[in-house]
């Protein structure tokens, strides 16, 4: 990876960055949204499980422009990092510790992944700030998606800047 491609990664990585600390300031926003979006669906037994299904919600239960706008801010914020993961696999072809955290990262922003189960970790503190047992266990994985992936993709150019040049060719086979 050259210094100008490793540049423009963390350019694209604090970007993304700064519209979830946006978006982190209106989680209860975020949350209110999607459970005006369950009661609309009349689905307030199973957790939110993934992208898609918040693309679903918000497509066709969201009824008010402050829920869409937050709901929409998720889900770009998710777009952008999928563009990321798909940025950062044309750069180089890495090494098995950079190509598992791509992976993990694909894996995470994939439409259908279940994220009923994730749960961001200490520093993370977006699920103790859901406020009953009831939040989160409907809403603890999808809180903890973005922050989980932005880890990875950190720990991604961490590895990539300390890859020897023979590894960093584009497209080398």
């Amino acid at each position: 990876m050259t210094a100008e491609e490793d540049n423009e990664a963390k350019e694209s990585l604090r970007n993304i960055e700064q519209k979830y600390k946006l978006f982190q300031q209106q989680q209860f926003t975020f949350i209110t949204a999607l459970e005006h979006c369950r009661e609309n669906a009349h689905d307030k037994i199973r957790p939110i499980a993934s992208i898609g299904q918040v693309q679903s919600y918000t497509e066709h239960y969201c009824n008010n422009s402050t829920d869409q706008r937050i709901l929409l801010m998720f889900l770009d914020i998710c777009a952008e990092l999928n563009k990321l993961c798909q940025h950062f696999e044309a750069l180089h072809s890495g090494t098995p510790a950079t190509n598992n955290l791509l992976e993990k990262c694909k894996s995470l922003v994939s439409q259908s992944n279940d994220l009923s189960s994730l749960r961001a970790k200490y520093p993370h503190d977006v699920v103790n700030h859901l406020s009953c047992d009831e939040a989160r266990n409907h809403y603890g994985g999808v809180v903890s998606l973005i922050p989980i992936i932005l880890d990875l993709m950190k720990a991604w150019i961490a590895h990539s800047g300390k890859l020897p040049c023979k590894a960093l060719q584009h497209g080398a086979t």
